[in-house]
Formats: C-alpha cells, structure tokens, sequence
C-alpha cells in the first residue's frame, strides 16, 4: 500500500502534468480528470483497492506527460477564455 506522501506526491505530479497543456479544453479536462481520480482514492478504505488506484494513476500519469508534450509541440490559439499571461 503506497504511503500518504506517496500519494500526494503522485496527485502534485499529475496536476502538474495536466496543467502542461497548451490547449485550455484538454488542460481543464485533465486538471478535473486528475482531481475526480484522487478523490475517488481518498474514499476508497480498502487497501488492496487503494493500491490498484494508485498504480493506475502512476500509469495515467506517464500517459499525461507524453500527451502534455505533444500537445505542447502542436499548441493552437488562445481561447478569449484564457487568462492573459
């Protein structure tokens, strides 16, 4: 069963993944993607299960990292939506 840290850790990295996006959909999509995720391990009580989550989420998280890049090479305009940086 991973530790709290463990855990944090990896919810710090996927939201950092996420919020890598150029594109604001996909960014917004996987930042709550992300949250909804971690929310479901933080209730979960069994700790078989929670291991099986996070290890499924380590995965997504690998998955997230190759998708931000390319995303990052492709980016497109900016939304009116979008913060001004």
């Amino acid at each position: 069963m991973p530790t709290r840290a463990a855990i944090l850790a990896l919810y710090a990295s996927s939201l950092r993944a996420a919020r890598a996006f150029s594109s604001y959909n996909f960014r917004e999509y996987f930042v709550r993607r992300t949250r909804d995720s971690f929310r479901a391990i933080q209730a979960e009580t069994d700790p078989a299960r929670v291991g099986a989550l996070y290890a499924d989420a380590a995965r997504e998280l690998a998955v997230l990292r190759r998708s931000a890049v390319v995303n990052q090479l492709y980016g497109g305009w900016r939304l009116a939506v979008e913060e001004r940086k």
